[in-house]
C-alpha cells in the first residue's frame, strides 16, 4: 500500500469524516515501521504516565470516585491493551489496517462530571446520530520515516450529534484539551520506548 493510498483510507477519516475538534500529535521513532506497529498494537495504556497525565486522570476521576464511593470493585484494570479495552469497556476497536493503523471509538456524554459512556458497534459508529451524545475516535498509526525510522501519529477526533451537545462539549474541550494533548504525547512516548527498547 502506497503512502497516498494509506492517506486516502485512514480509519480516522472513515469513522469521523466530520468532527467538532481534531487534535493530532506525532513522534519520530528510531525503529522500523513493523517493529513500531507491534509496539503500538501491544501497548499497555496503564503504562502511560507522567506528572500532568496522572494529575489529569486523578482530577477527572474525582466525581466518579465520589459517585461510586460505596462500590468496592477496583476501578483501574491491571492491564489495558487495545484488546482488553474492547473486551472490558464501552470502547470498541473500530478497525485495523495491520501494520499501519488501528482505531478505537466510544460514544457518551463525557462533558458530565460522571461520564455516561455509550458503546456503539463499529458498523453503526459513523452513522450514529442519537441526540445528546458525542463520539470519540482515536487512532494510532505508523508510517515510514526515512530508511530506518518511523513516524507515530495519534489522531483524536470528537463529534457531537446536536447543537446542545456541541455547546456543552466545546466548553468542556476548552478546559481538557491541554490534558488530552499530554495523554497523547505520553502515549506516543510509551509506544516509542517499547519499539526502541523491546524486551526491557
Amino acid at each position: 500500500m502506497s503512502t497516498t493510498e494509506t492517506a486516502r483510507t485512514l480509519l480516522a477519516d472513515t469513522y469521523a469524516p466530520r468532527y467538532d475538534v481534531m487534535q493530532t500529535r506525532h513522534l519520530i521513532v528510531e525503529a522500523a515501521p513493523e517493529r513500531a506497529y507491534r509496539a503500538v498494537r501491544a501497548l499497555d495504556f496503564t503504562e502511560v504516565g507522567g506528572g500532568i497525565v496522572g494529575a489529569a486522570f486523578r482530577v477527572r476521576g474525582l466525581a466518579e470516585r465520589w459517585h461510586n464511593r460505596h462500590d468496592k470493585t477496583p476501578r483501574v484494570p491491571p492491564r489495558l491493551t487495545f484488546d482488553d479495552m474492547s473486551a472490558g469497556s464501552d470502547w470498541v476497536i473500530l478497525g485495523e489496517h495491520p501494520g499501519v493503523e488501528i482505531a478505537a471509538g466510544v460514544g457518551g456524554r463525557f462533558w458530565k462530571p460522571v461520564v455516561e459512556w455509550r458503546r456503539i458497534a463499529p458498523e453503526e459508529f459513523a452513522s450514529f446520530s442519537e441526540p445528546g451524545y458525542g463520539k470519540i475516535v482515536f487512532s494510532l498509526s505508523v508510517t515510514p520515516y526515512g530508511d530506518t525510522r518511523s513516524l507515530l501519529t495519534y489522531d483524536i477526533r470528537v463529534s457531537t450529534t446536536d447543537t446542545a451537545s456541541r455547546v456543552k462539549f466545546r466548553a468542556y474541550w476548552t478546559v481538557v484539551s491541554p490534558f488530552v494533548a499530554a495523554v497523547q504525547n505520553a502515549t506516543l512516548r510509551a509506544a516509542a520506548s517499547r519499539a526502541e527498547h523491546p524486551g526491557e
